[in-house]
């Protein structure tokens, strides 16, 4: 297992448990090893009990966390993928098509990134070009013809920003994606899995219902890219992240996602077994409470949902009396 730098020390002291239940072959070290899985148990305790934004934002950028094809193949069956946008390209960042979700036909839409380097590159880190977000419409329209609900998983630091990808209309296939969402007559669930980062994050967004996962992050910018706008300086990305309340509790607390997942202790990548039975059983709560809407009620939800988003209340007061 890859880990962090925080995650260090108890990294190590598993590693130890591990290597004296393979000498002992399950015998005669019983008590070292219980006592060593008691001193474990009550580290990673103190470790995540006491984490700090940075390393949060680390956390979903984990390389063990799980990504989008690990969850569709946890909670959904019979996937069939469908590719290219019928106008230029397939792009392997964003996979789409029909699954069965609890026996439901349902579309899913996930950003994608990759775990070995030629899968990263062919992923291209999980960064959509214009062609990704049209084929995601694509399906989008589908599901809304055939009336099929609509599930996207969210894991990007954004849109991809190269030449050709502003050249074939990067923004205007962002603000298409948007639009489309916002029109679909089907219910839309949309979870932040891992990073949502940016207009490539939001893309994928406008829903019914915004799920997030307690270890992902969702803000207008990497702390990256903001620390370099801001200071000139993207080492100082922890202090950025100080700032964009990307948290999943800042998020949920500004009314921007619906409810947080709990992740099993030490975060998704610990356990994506546990991780998906729970976010099966919030999609599925989320699309029972979407049921009873109509088409014209679900577009309405979902206009509803956005407008509330920046809400805030002004405190009058009596203007100052003129000093002689």
């Amino acid at each position: 297992m890859a880990h962090l730098d925080f995650e260090t020390p108890l990294v190590e002291l598993e590693q130890r448990i591990r290597e004296l239940r393979e000498a002992s072959g399950g015998e005669g070290l019983e008590v070292e090893i219980r006592r060593l899985q008691d001193r474990a148990d009550k580290l990673q305790n103190d470790i995540y009990a006491n984490l700090t934004i940075w390393q949060k934002v680390q956390l979903s950028r984990h390389p063990d966390r799980p990504y989008f094809l690990d969850y569709l193949e946890r909670i959904f069956d019979d996937f069939v993928e469908l590719h290219g946008d019928r106008a230029f390209a397939d792009d392997a960042s964003l996979v789409t098509g029909f699954a069965r979700f609890d026996g439901r036909s349902v579309a899913v839409i996930g950003q994608q990134k990759g775990r070995t380097t030629k899968e990263k590159l062919r992923r291209n880190f999980g960064m959509a070009n214009p062609e990704g977000y049209r084929k995601a419409m694509r399906i989008m329209e589908l599901a809304d013809r055939f009336n099929r609900p609509v599930f996207t998983f969210i894991d990007t630091p954004g849109a991809y920003p190269g030449l050709g990808a502003e050249e074939r209309g990067q923004s205007e296939a962002i603000g298409q994606s948007l639009l489309t969402l916002a029109r679909l007559k089907v219910p839309v669930i949309a979870t932040v899995i891992g990073e949502g980062g940016s207009g490539g994050a939001l893309a994928l967004g406008v829903a019914n219902r915004v799920l997030m996962l307690e270890y992902a992050t969702y803000s207008v910018i990497t702390p990256e890219g903001c620390a370099s706008i801001l200071w000139r300086d993207g080492a100082r990305a922890p202090d950025a992240a100080e700032q964009l309340k990307l948290l999943a509790p800042d998020v949920a607390k500004l009314g921007i996602v619906d409810k947080v997942v709990e992740e099993p202790r030490g975060g998704a990548h610990r356990d994506a077994d546990e991780i998906a039975k729970k976010l099966a059983i919030a999609l599925r709560t989320s699309l029972a409470g979407l049921d009873g809407l109509s088409g014209a009620g679900l577009v309405d939800d979902r206009y509803k949902k956005f407008r509330a988003i920046g809400v805030f209340e002004t405190q009058s007061r009596e203007p100052a009396r003129p000093v002689f």
